[in-house]
């Protein structure tokens, strides 16, 4: 009877000394696919399916709105009490409030000049304002060349103030915070924060301050945000077309429909009241300025996104400053979403549709959903079901919606639509580190409070300029030197999923039905691109 069992439960391959293993292996997959792989995946499916259908709502909703407010919404300055101040030889720089500029930076020597200079060109009355740089340098010589710089511009009449600390407690938000304890900044009324590669045009204060002087109820005006290198790689032309998409649309909307957006961090200026009310700045995650924008929204505060004000600023070019700096923007929004969900439902100050507007589309669907189902979805599901055909996935699902989603995404900049497809395949390489922080960020682990400042490379970047323009004659070519060496350039993550994606894609050639083999290859391509640390060094045209 026992060996009658042991013939039922155990093949016959398994019993002899002589079976090969890729037979073996074939044979345990056939016995635990059925109860257990088709099943899982099959959740998994149905799970992305669904994520899918709340960022597609999301994106057609937000197609919607941005269309009304284009076509129907007033502008801004029609919608609030706007005037501008007018000089006046009587009263003196007196109807002029007293502003405060933040210029926070870290061993920024190939860009600090350029922030400062911009900063002290701001055409407002020189005893209406103060500048303060922020510097928490660890380097001694770079310290040296940025107070030399604010000394220099000091000599020329211009009220600038050089801030360090012993230590860097908090970051960037740690220096804000220092920075407005200062004695000097007291009968400061507003505060204008310009990351070290910002250059704001002389005309900046004069835009944006009208719409906190006359309406009190007004926190922040943040301004959008243009890039000086958008051109120089094919990896910034990337970062181009997602940031125009978030400025473009996602700022635009919320600033028109509930007056509440994400601080950007830099190229905004507040009330310096409604930042007290809302408890100041705070280091509790690595989005200090979202951390701050949702505190005062909760407390009633407005918020106005003027798409006119434009501050030019700096792309990262190499992939390693990218990767972390999209690991702190997504494991920050997740971290914080953690921490005050619960105080976002109980907050009394906010109308119900704002606290949803807030959580759901702001949050969880933007900040959350969008990484995961882009990743899981597109380069783990979808993939996996070649291998196992008995889980299928509706063409409404890996065809339509993420194209129609990908057509609204592409609306911010008409003049990289000829790298749409690109774009999809280095967004999706993108969002395996995109998930894999939210994940951080939401169970709190080990990298969650992870700061590296993105380096710049300011001036530099002229050097490139002429060759720059004879490089776009051809669609793309190899232009960069790379900045490291090999070793340092080697992305093993990438690699790996490179790998799977191949031997997904050369299954499905082999033996399935719906073609998926074109898109993995192109996406396996991407990730070698990516994963060999060359996705900095291509010119597009």
């Amino acid at each position: 009877m026992a060996e009658t069992a042991q013939k039922i439960l155990i093949p016959e391959t398994f019993q002899g000394p002589g079976y090969d293993i890729a037979s073996q292996i074939g044979l345990m997959w056939e016995l635990i696919k059925a109860p257990l792989i088709v099943p899982l995946l099959r959740v998994g499916v149905y799970i992305c399916l669904a994520m899918s259908l709340m960022l597609f709502m999301e994106r057609v909703y937000m197609g919607i709105v941005i269309v009304l407010v284009k076509l129907f919404w007033p502008k801004p300055e029609k919608r609030y009490n706007y005037e501008p101040i007018q000089d006046d030889v009587e009263l003196g720089s007196s109807n002029f409030p007293v502003v405060l500029i933040q210029i926070p930076m870290f061993n920024e020597k190939e860009v600090y000049k350029i922030s400062i200079g911009a900063a002290c060109g701001l055409s407002w009355p020189a005893d209406r304002l103060v500048i303060q740089v922020l510097d928490d340098s660890t380097d001694p010589v770079i310290k040296q060349m940025v107070e030399t710089e604010c000394q220099r511009w000091a000599s020329k009449g211009i009220n600038i103030r050089y801030q360090i600390r012993e230590t860097r407690g908090g970051y960037k938000a740690g220096a804000l915070k220092e920075g407005l304890k200062r004695s000097y900044v007291k009968h400061c009324e507003y505060v204008a924060i310009f990351d070290a590669d910002f250059r704001p045009e002389p005309d900046y204060l004069r835009r944006a301050i009208p719409y906190l002087t006359r309406n009190p109820d007004i926190a922040l005006v943040q301004a959008r945000w243009r890039f000086v290198n958008s051109d120089e790689c094919l990896l910034t032309r990337m970062q181009e077309m997602s940031l125009d998409y978030h400025f473009t649309v996602e700022q635009e909307v919320g600033s028109a429909t509930h007056a509440f957006f994400g601080f950007n961090g830099t190229a905004g200026v507040w009330r310096i009241a409604a930042i007290n009310e809302a408890g100041g700045w705070k280091d509790r995650t690595t989005v200090e300025d979202m951390d701050l924008a949702v505190r005062a929204s909760l407390r009633g505060w407005k918020f106005v996104y003027l798409g006119d004000l434009q501050v030019k600023s700096e792309l990262p070019s190499t992939f390693n400053a990218f990767r972390f700096q999209q690991h702190r923007w997504s494991c920050g929004p997740a971290n914080l979403f953690r921490k005050m969900v619960m105080e976002i439902v109980r907050n009394k100050k906010v109308r119900f549709w704002k606290k949803v507007y807030v959580i759901y589309s702001f949050f969880f669907v933007r900040k959350i959903i969008a990484h995961m189902v882009t990743f899981t979805f597109y380069c783990v599901v979808l993939p996996l079901t070649i291998l196992v055909p008995e889980v299928k996935v509706p063409i409404w699902g890996a065809v339509y919606i993420p194209s129609v989603i990908t057509i609204l995404n592409s609306v911010g900049t008409p003049r990289s639509i000829h790298l749409l497809f690109y774009w999809i395949l280095f967004e999706n390489v993108m969002s395996m580190h995109r998930t894999k922080a939210t994940l951080i960020g939401l169970l709190e682990a080990g990298r969650v409070n992870e700061w590296v400042v993105t380096e710049k490379l300011g001036d530099v970047l002229k050097n490139n300029a002429a060759a720059a323009a004879v490089a776009k004659k051809t669609p793309f070519k190899l232009f960069k030197k790379p900045q490291f060496k090999f070793g340092k350039r080697l992305h093993l993550l990438e690699l790996c999923f490179g790998v799977f994606l191949f031997l997904c894609g050369c299954y499905d050639f082999v033996h399935g039905k719906n073609n998926y083999f074109v898109y993995l290859f192109l996406q396996t391509i991407t990730f070698f691109i990516c994963g060999f640390g060359y996705v900095g060094t291509i010119i597009p045209s």
